[in-house]
């Protein structure tokens, strides 16, 4: 059963790859919201196309209190089983929102729930569409201390074990680059991997010492992540103004960051430029700088590890003078997974 469902998850993803490439002209192609994080996202871009959505709020052991939201269309015969449950991961500075930013034809969360899956969608720690914490205030340092490494195994392992909870059932997930590496990093651990059926990755990512993004690369050698943990900064909101007076300091004189998207990701040969004064409603979100601070040791060290605190804390933290590593080879070979990436990927490109 898994592998037929698998498929028909690939097809629908493939399907909405093809068709979100197209520039659609006419208005009535999209509903258009003002943009508000009152009632949550079932009320500000789901509903109000037609579908069914219920907001759910879950909390991790270390006291996050996430977001996840449950969608299904109004054209699937109810009566009718319903297919597997499937988890949507967004994206570095990204929400859950950016899987219904679009048409009802364009949008994946849109496209698998009239395909009738049962659609689950994810927000992690910090985003906008999250709850906060038990005890801590986005105020606090230590609210943002945090990395992939605990969206993956605490997040996501919370997202797995509440959608299994709920439905009996085991889950697929469907991932977009940061929701990759928290899928990988997650399936080396055998208690979450017994939570997943199959999973389909968009732009994958792991090792991201080979990465091409002249902008990113330009950031990593600007020790652009010392340098704001040295200004006191720990939330990384690319809408603050110190943040973007940084962006603008690193195209400088360096880089031509005239379409900002490309600079960062490489060539787009099928972005809807039409639809960005939109999506700037929604995204980006915001992440931690310890995050970030991740991201790039990964990039300069070519590992793909728990986060590196120094010899000495990282003593104290995992017993050991380096970080543990994240085995890919601990990775079920019974669990199915599907990788696509784009061949000018300047961030997810392949070795």
């Amino acid at each position: 059963m898994a592998t037929s469902v698998l498929q028909t998850v690939l097809l629908v993803v493939a399907l909405s790859l093809c068709v979100s490439s197209a520039e659609y002209s006419t208005v009535d192609s999209f509903i258009e919201h003002s943009q508000s994080y009152d009632g949550g996202l079932c009320a500000n871009l789901v509903e109000p196309c037609g579908y069914t959505c219920s907001e759910h709020t879950i909390q991790t052991k270390d006291g996050f209190l996430l977001g996840l939201q449950r969608v299904s269309s109004s054209i699937v015969n109810l009566a009718l089983q319903r297919a597997p449950p499937v988890l949507l991961l967004h994206g570095l500075f990204m929400g859950g929102d950016a899987w219904f930013m679009d048409s009802a034809k364009q949008s994946l969360g849109f496209i698998l729930a009239d395909h009738g899956f049962d659609v689950w969608v994810g927000n992690v720690r910090g985003t906008k569409w999250s709850h906060g914490h038990v005890s801590l205030s986005e105020g606090d340092k230590d609210f943002w201390d945090w990395s992939w490494q605990e969206l993956a195994l605490y997040d996501l392992a919370t997202m797995l074990s509440y959608i299994k909870s709920k439905t009996s059932s085991k889950v697929f997930v469907v991932g977009h680059s940061q929701g990759t590496i928290m899928s990988l990093a997650a399936f080396t651990q055998p208690d979450i991997a017994n939570l997943v059926e199959a999973a389909a990755l968009l732009s994958p990512i792991s090792y991201l010492d080979h990465i091409t993004s002249k902008f990113v690369l330009n950031l990593v050698h600007m020790h652009l992540d010392e340098a704001l943990g040295l200004l006191g900064i720990h939330q990384l909101n690319l809408k603050s103004d110190i943040l973007t007076n940084i962006i603008d300091l690193a195209c400088d004189g360096h880089l031509d960051c005239s379409d900002m998207l490309a600079s960062i990701t490489g060539e787009n040969c099928c972005f809807n430029s039409s639809r960005v004064d939109f999506y700037l409603e929604y995204e980006p979100h915001p992440s931690s700088l310890k995050n970030l601070k991740h991201l790039f040791q990964m990039i300069r060290k070519g590992t793909f590890a728990r986060y590196d605190y120094g010899s000495l804390k990282n003593v104290l933290q995992y017993g050991q003078t380096k970080p543990p590593s994240f085995d890919l080879s601990q990775i079920p070979e019974s669990l199915p997974i599907w990788m696509a990436h784009g061949g000018n990927d300047a961030l997810g490109d392949v070795l």
